[in-house]
């Protein structure tokens, strides 16, 4: 299947998809809005899928650097998280996530948030540890 031009022109989300849910009433406003810290949490689990690979191990949240609230999250709404590494210290990354809302057809996907969120690679006593390197 190729695409065409103008599917080949829409956004697209950056890095892989890490976590996918769908927004249930009790994480919304009697508006039927998804509450911004269900979404954060659940953008910080995606950001631990990515975070856990690269470290190949235990991983913990230090910071969120950056946050926008593109559209708001709907009761009902399919949501994907996709993740990027943007960059590697010793035992630190950070990495972007992005929210996609996705079309019960999954011809239309519309950005909703992101964030960059950094980790660090922990040892079994919760100290900081170098991240292993690249294969």
């Amino acid at each position: 299947m190729t695409l065409t031009e103008e599917e080949e022109s829409l956004p697209r989300p950056r890095g892989i998809l890490s976590l996918q849910t769908i927004a249930m009433p009790r994480d919304a406003n009697p508006h039927g809005d998804i509450f911004g810290g269900w979404l954060v949490s659940q953008m910080d689990l995606a950001a631990s899928v990515a975070a856990r690979k690269r470290a190949r191990g235990r991983a913990t949240t230090v910071a969120i650097d950056a946050m926008v609230f593109l559209r708001a999250v709907s009761v009902g709404d399919l949501v994907a998280f996709y993740t990027d590494i943007q960059s590697i210290g010793r035992s630190s990354m950070k990495i972007l996530v992005e929210v996609w809302s996705v079309s019960d057809q999954l011809e239309t996907r519309t950005k909703l948030t992101e964030g960059l969120f950094t980790f660090v690679a922990i040892d079994e006593s919760g100290r900081t540890r170098a991240l292993p390197p690249l294969n």
